[in-house]
């Protein structure tokens, strides 16, 4: 059965005031979260969850209402220049004479522009992969690292192989191990 207006006046009220909570630092199992009339930590926390998914889904369907109506005016504007953009039409002289028949090549562009917007409002086009590399197609170093910086990047990344004993880790940089380590530059 479906909450009444009064139930659902209460429970969006409550939610309000458990994000205003939550914005301001205060842990779930705090008082003035419990007292919102939360069983528990746990229940709070649910519910914060169901909130945030609501409003998502609210915003997923306003936003496809807008993409619709996008999509309503750029083919009312397609259909516009349409024909202009794909059937010749007589072109005239100074004179007043027809000379041939042309397709109208700002219609065109104006059809390219239309389709480039929609595939662009609907995320018809592939993502453009773009990478960084350094000469030769190497890596790119992008700023100076002290050797206690590396070895953290190096611990954090995990273990190159899972089998590995910890203790026998020859994946930690030592410098000592470079021996062109001099700039002749």
């Amino acid at each position: 059965m479906p909450a009444s207006k009064a139930q659902q006046a209460e429970t969006a009220e409550r939610r309000a005031a458990l994000i205003r909570l939550r914005l301001a630092g205060v842990p779930f199992e705090d008082e003035r979260i419990l007292s919102l009339g939360y069983a528990s930590r746990g229940a709070a926390s649910k519910d914060l969850i169901r909130a945030l998914e609501e409003r998502r889904d609210e915003q997923d369907a306003a936003a496809s209402v807008y993409r619709q109506q996008e999509n309503e005016r750029l083919d009312a504007l397609l259909e516009a220049v349409w024909d202009k953009a794909t059937k010749p039409s007589t072109v005239y002289g100074k004179d007043g004479e027809p000379l041939g028949e042309e397709i109208d090549l700002k219609a065109v562009d104006t059809v390219l522009k239309l389709m480039d917007r929609r595939a662009k409002l609907l995320g018809l086009d592939m993502p453009v992969k773009t990478e960084l590399a350094g000469p030769g197609g190497g890596a790119l170093r992008l700023s100076a690292v002290s050797l206690a910086e590396l070895n953290n990047l190096i611990n954090t990344a995990g273990d190159l192989d899972p089998d590995a004993d910890s203790e026998d880790d020859d994946t930690l940089y030592d410098p000592a191990d470079d021996e062109d380590d001099t700039d002749d530059d």
